[in-house]
């Protein structure tokens, strides 16, 4: 799979869109609009993505970063203000769906904090 840089800008931005709808639509719905319960963090992770490559490359360019274990990652997809981690985490498998869709294999991640 090769992507270009416009592709990719283009599948990260509908990653964090998707991320953004579905960390508001939780935060709205399942939250009542109130921060509360367990904080945290969440992000999406990329495997099976060599950082030499020329999609690795590509992945940098557009501003996804590569983690300590290899893997690509955006920490809070969603860019949503709370601290409630499941907010975060809905975000977070709604832009791993997104990276599958176009044959990524891509998880969501979290941690309590």
């Amino acid at each position: 799979m090769e992507y270009t840089v416009e592709q990719l800008k283009s599948i990260v931005d509908e990653a964090c869109s998707a991320a953004k709808v579905a960390a508001t639509k939780y935060f709205n719905e399942k939250l009542g609009g109130n921060d509360r319960y367990a904080c945290g963090f969440a992000w999406v992770s990329i495997y099976e993505v060599k950082g030499n490559t020329r999609l690795g490359r590509n992945l940098k360019k557009v501003g996804v970063k590569q983690a300590y274990d290899k893997s690509f990652q955006i920490w809070n997809p969603s860019g949503h203000h709370c601290q409630n981690i499941d907010t975060k985490e809905a975000g977070a498998v709604a832009a791993a769906e997104v990276f599958r869709k176009y044959g990524f294999t891509s998880y969501a991640g979290g941690r309590l904090d």
